[in-house]
């Protein structure tokens, strides 16, 4: 890789984010939304980087007025049938949360994920599945085709846009504004 300038590696980043996010099936998103919506509570789990995105989605949710957990939080109750368990993985395979899934599935709630990988032991457990067609995370941003973001950058993003994303969703579905999310933004900072 040759020493290019901010522009050129920016450029190259939103064309690679842009490839993938075009790859995100609406019917999988919508389905998420729904559930969403339907739901009483939601809890978000994921670990990293991935679970820094979740969190950041849960604080968003919370904005939207909906009850929110993340998962592992000394304030998060139990969940219970009528509740979303949303998960963020992109292979699909994180160890820690496979028994959050079946814990969720034992009670009744419902769970979706987050992932690359359809054919992950996460993505067969799971009711919704959105598949973020990211590059594996081994992928050498130096050889050629790979994408630029190195490890699994390129999904975390995708995840935080189109996370994003479903927020506007949400926002159109229940008529919520922007003012009436600042109202529930945090004022102990």
């Amino acid at each position: 890789m040759t020493d290019r300038g901010l522009r050129d590696l920016l450029r190259e980043v939103f064309n690679d984010l842009g490839d993938v996010l075009d790859g995100v099936d609406d019917a999988e998103v919508r389905a998420l939304t729904d559930g969403i919506l339907q739901s009483q509570r939601i809890f978000v789990a994921g670990r990293g980087r991935s679970g820094l995105q979740m969190r950041g989605f849960a604080m968003r949710l919370h904005h939207l007025g909906r009850t929110a957990f993340v998962v592992g939080e000394t304030t998060t109750p139990p969940i219970a049938k009528g509740d979303l368990l949303i998960v963020g993985s992109g292979s699909g395979e994180t160890s820690t949360l496979l028994p959050l899934v079946e814990r969720a599935r034992l009670v009744g709630a419902g769970t979706a994920l987050l992932t690359a990988d359809l054919e992950s032991r996460l993505a067969r457990l799971a009711d919704r599945v959105v598949r973020i067609p990211a590059p594996a995370s081994r992928m050498d941003p130096f050889q050629h085709g790979a994408p630029i973001l190195p490890m699994g950058s390129m999904f975390e993003c995708s995840l935080a846009l189109l996370f994003e994303v479903v927020v506007l969703q949400l926002m159109a579905a229940t008529g919520m504004s922007v003012k009436e999310m600042f109202a529930r933004h945090a004022d102990l900072e």
